[in-house]
């Protein structure tokens, strides 16, 4: 037995045998670690990616998304969204668009706040853009949207006499927004009304605006059916009585 554990002690602290097992320690630690990074490498991750073509400024909603295993090794060159919860909700960016089948890269989604308001851009030549002060009550629950065409109704007080009657006809709605000037219709917040925004001519915002100086007078939206958004008529201006009562009250300035 003695000459067994010597035999055995003699082995170990041998020069060559320490040389040996290092050298197999060192390929095993070096097998592992290869395994290991080859594993990670080709491990799949489940990314989302769009099942059919979303163009700029579209809200993405679940229904838009798929998703896909890629190796998280490739996923490391590639700027994209694996979190869904990043996209759903949120816009496809101006000036962008995801194509179907299409990943979903980090410059390419953004939040409502973060989207350019095209409105303004988008009213012909010789339009301005015009905010009526609204509230909840005035909207009738918030009921009135873009795209909608209204009227818009003045109350005045003429000398004791109370008139009522129909300043601007068939107005297109361009934007609901809220104090913040936020769109009040994104999907994911809810907000309350405070202007409804139109594109209107140089005479009808000069019109509106002298409105908001007079004491006593209100403009006030009523909305329509359905038919008459439909029939997008002109925009008229209404009783004749009404606008001499804003321009007897205000005067135009001249340069």
């Amino acid at each position: 037995m003695g000459n067994i554990i010597n035999f055995v002690k003699k082995f170990i602290t041998n020069k060559n045998t320490v040389t040996i097992f290092g050298i197999i320690a060192g390929v095993i630690v070096l097998w592992v670690g290869y395994n290991y990074r080859v594993n990670k490498a080709i491990d799949p991750v489940r990314v989302p990616y769009a099942v059919k073509s979303i163009s700029a400024a579209t809200q993405i909603t679940k229904d838009d998304i798929e998703y896909i295993e890629i190796s998280r090794d490739f996923l490391k060159n590639i700027n994209i969204i694996t979190d869904v919860n990043k996209i759903v909700g949120n816009f496809v960016n101006v000036g962008t668009s995801i194509p179907e089948g299409g990943l979903f890269y980090n410059n390419q989604v953004v939040s409502s706040d973060e989207l350019p308001d095209s409105m303004f851009s988008d009213l012909p030549e010789g339009y301005t853009s015009y905010q009526l002060p609204v509230t909840n009550r005035t909207t009738f629950g918030n009921s009135i949207y873009p795209g909608n065409y209204i009227d818009l109704y003045m109350k005045a007080n003429d000398n004791g006499t109370i008139v009522v009657g129909k300043l601007i006809g068939s107005i297109k709605v361009i934007g609901v927004k809220d104090n913040q000037n936020q769109n009040v219709f994104d999907a994911s917040t809810t907000r309350t009304p405070a202007f409804l925004v139109f594109g209107v001519t140089d005479e009808i915002f000069h019109l509106l605006k002298s409105s908001e100086y007079i004491s006593g007078v209100e403009i006030f939206p009523v909305p329509r059916g359905r038919y008459y958004t439909e029939l997008e008529g002109e925009t008229t201006i209404g009783s004749q009585r009404l606008i001499e009562y804003i321009n007897s009250r205000t005067e135009e300035a001249t340069y």
